[in-house]
């Protein structure tokens, strides 16, 4: 089912998701599966799983030169939600990037989750690779996750990348794309970001999930100034619970975004990193319940692959 018609089908009641990390290489499936089973008693209707573009590595040699290795440090994301739909009978939706794809791996990519019943997808330019100080795209793929929108899209009417195919099917994916309540780190101000988020939309999008926020009347503004501008799909709000002193630095360096002054300081005087996981969730649980009385459909958490503090929220929210 899209994700659409759950948001229709639940009729106003909240629903519960989150999202998860492929394992490190080497891991097996199970572990994805233990940080799952604790969530299923919240029924998610769905579950997101990132997706880890390959990264390089220099390793200098014996005469002093370097060489360039590539490096896949996560299994493909593929797999996992192929592996998710088949054990909880719940729809999996795999984030597509742009990074590392040329538009004829995002078509095969496409057929492969379409052979699969996989018919959500998160589409999403992608970080730059750590050797890149700007995200550089490939030489035939998208720069742009409207672009990347716009061929998903294709496919949903039938248009593949070879016009000369014939007897071509059409998919059925439902797209999400991301939006940023505080704005994306690259973008020059947050109308500016908004316009951009509106040809997405324009393009095939057909839901929101915004990146992490601490401040909920944030989202509030960003979804008032989505609506002005014509936006008018749903708007999934993004949650994670702080649960490390270091995450105070970590976090708004990272994500560019703003902790309230009220939670550095409870996290400031925690004595150790137990108590500031505490103040984590009583945090988000109140950002949750706050959410939810503002009819919010649906709240969508990122566990990083620990169940452990998201099942607390969940257990007082839903």
């Amino acid at each position: 089912m899209k994700v659409t018609e759950h948001i229709e089908k639940a009729n106003g009641k909240p629903l519960f998701s989150f999202e998860i990390l492929p394992p490190l290489k080497g891991q097996h499936i199970q572990s994805i599966f233990d940080s799952i089973d604790p969530l299923m008693e919240f029924n998610p209707p769905f579950i997101d799983v990132t997706y880890h573009r390959e990264e390089y590595e220099f390793k200098e040699l014996e005469n002093g030169l370097l060489q360039k290795k590539i490096v896949k440090k996560r299994p493909g994301t593929v797999g996992i939600c192929a592996g998710i739909q088949n054990k909880y009978n719940v729809d999996a939706i795999p984030h597509i990037l742009c990074g590392g794809f040329t538009k004829e791996d995002t078509e095969n990519l496409l057929i492969d989750l379409d052979f699969l019943g996989i018919n959500n997808v998160v589409a999403l330019r992608g970080d730059a690779v750590k050797s890149e100080i700007y995200f550089k795209p490939e030489k035939e793929g998208h720069a742009f996750a409207s672009e990347l929108v716009s061929q998903i899209n294709d496919l949903n009417n039938g248009i593949y990348l070879d016009s000369d195919l014939q007897n071509t099917n059409k998919t059925n994916f439902c797209i999400g794309v991301a939006g940023y309540p505080e704005k994306h780190m690259e973008a020059p101000s947050l109308d500016s970001d908004i316009h951009f988020l509106k040809q997405k939309i324009k393009n095939g999008a057909d839901y929101i999930i915004t990146q992490m926020f601490f401040d909920n009347q944030k989202f509030f503004d960003f979804v008032a100034k989505c609506r002005a501008a014509g936006i008018t799909v749903p708007i999934i709000p993004g949650l994670k619970p702080i649960a490390t002193k270091k995450q105070l630095n970590l976090i708004p360096h990272r994500f560019s975004l703003e902790l309230p002054d009220d939670l550095i300081m409870a996290v400031v005087k925690a004595k150790d990193n137990e108590a500031v996981k505490q103040i984590g969730i009583e945090w988000c649980t109140q950002q949750s319940k706050e959410l939810i009385a503002k009819g919010i459909p649906v709240l969508h958490y990122y566990s990083m692959g620990k169940a452990e503090n998201i099942k607390a929220i969940a257990s007082e929210v839903f």
